[in-house]
């Protein structure tokens, strides 16, 4: 399978507000997504509030996903959980849908140790689908250290990482000692501000939130970053980098969601616990977002 590279949208899940799932909007995001030229596309990664989603509503959003994709960009379908019997499962279900590739995020809560960490991904490997470990201590509370990292490399049907430690230097390390002798290993950002000095520094581009609203520029700015034209990367980056900001004033996905619904983009409501923009912060989100040039 080819090395993925680019800008991939870790996707929301618009609502009804009853709280119901908007699967038009969804479908309308997708399409918003193919037509505007984005590398490829990730359903039910934290961004669309997967721990408050069913599996029969998983189900769904994997199949508009897919069905909409027609193999044109690869599909990443987030399939984690910190039971490792899940896990499987859900890496199970993804590969019988037709996806490319599974998102498979460190066990969060129990806090196993690296041992635990590395049988944990050898049982989701054993699966046969592609994965790209999600190594995200913030909200984990469990860092995957390189060392691990290279161990689970090792193992067959692992394709590369998201790396959302926000650690430039731990990136550094799994460029150098893990990418650099395994040619297909990609190593993607977890964090949009974060994409081009990765990209400066090897990596493979960005598992995005931005992009949800704004794909076309993510795409532009990953692209350029990664095949080294860094002029206009940086202007695009520092072009965005309000919204980058602005994006995590609270919560992900909380302003991306007010952020769209601002621009008339499927989003709506959000579940329980997580709940709407704080009103202090919705001049703060707006600001953010006409600064960069999206509202």
């Amino acid at each position: 399978m080819e090395k993925l590279r680019g800008a991939f949208t870790a996707l929301i899940t618009p609502m009804n507000e009853d709280g119901s799932v908007d699967y038009d909007g969804f479908r309308k995001l997708v399409r918003y997504q193919l037509e505007s030229g984005i590398s490829g596309l990730v359903p039910l990664g934290t961004t669309g509030e997967t721990p408050t989603l069913d599996e029969s509503e998983e189900d769904l959003l994997i199949d508009i996903t897919i069905a909409e994709a027609k193999g044109k960009v690869p599909v990443i379908v987030g399939a984690g959980s910190n039971n490792t019997r899940d896990a499987v499962k859900y890496v199970k279900r993804a590969k019988q849908k037709g996806a490319d590739y599974a998102l498979v995020v460190t066990p969060y809560y129990n806090k196993p140790t690296d041992e635990g960490i590395y049988r944990h991904f050898a049982a989701c490997a054993e699966v046969g689908l592609p994965i790209i470990v999600y190594n995200i201590a913030g909200r984990t509370g469990k860092n995957i250290s390189t060392p691990v990292l290279a161990r689970i490399a090792e193992l067959p049907n692992i394709a590369g990482v998201k790396e959302a430690s926000g650690d430039m230097g731990q990136m550094m390390d799994v460029i150098a000692t893990i990418a650099a002798k395994k040619p297909g290993f990609t190593v993607l950002s977890g964090d949009d501000s974060l994409t081009v000095p990765l990209a400066s520094l090897g990596g493979d581009g960005v598992i995005s939130v931005l992009s949800n609203i704004d794909p076309a520029r993510v795409t532009a700015m990953t692209k350029a970053a990664i095949s080294g034209d860094f002029a206009k990367a940086r202007e695009l980056h520092y072009r965005l980098l309000p919204a980058f900001k602005g994006a995590f004033v609270e919560t992900n996905p909380v302003p991306i969601k007010a952020a769209m619904a601002m621009k008339g983009l499927p989003s709506g409501t959000l579940r329980l616990p997580l709940c709407e923009l704080s009103a202090a912060n919705v001049p703060v989100v707006k600001a953010a977002f006409t600064e960069a040039g999206i509202l």
